[in-house]
């Protein structure tokens, strides 16, 4: 998935997203100096890919805690794509319809910068 096409759907109210990053990295009070601003993508919901990896998560349950709608497609992101990888598979072994996107944030910040 691009920027431009996970641009689109998030306009067409299509998925919801999910970042799996830290609370301080979503916060954008941590990041990586990479990438040339801090934060997260508008609309976002944050669930710390560790939560996620607990032994004996119902992962539907902490979803709908968060409030996403665990019946609609869920694009999850991180930094660089790795810990948002995981975090699609988990969701996608739970029956889920997740996809990730790879570019993640270290992509999307520089699409805020311009």
């Amino acid at each position: 998935m691009t920027a431009d096409e996970l641009e689109s759907l998030l306009a067409a109210g299509e998925v919801q997203l999910l970042d799996v990053r830290s609370a301080e990295e979503y916060a954008g009070s941590a990041g990586y100096p990479c990438d040339p601003v801090q934060g997260h993508i508008p609309g976002a919901v944050n669930i710390d890919v560790s939560e996620l990896a607990g032994a004996g998560t119902d992962v539907r349950a902490l979803l709908a805690g968060h409030g996403v709608d665990t019946k609609g497609r869920i694009v999850c992101y991180c930094h660089s794509g790795s810990r948002s990888a995981f975090a699609a598979a988990a969701l996608t072994n739970a029956g889920l319809r997740a996809e990730n996107y790879e570019g993640s944030w270290h992509e999307w910040s520089r699409r805020v910068a311009e």
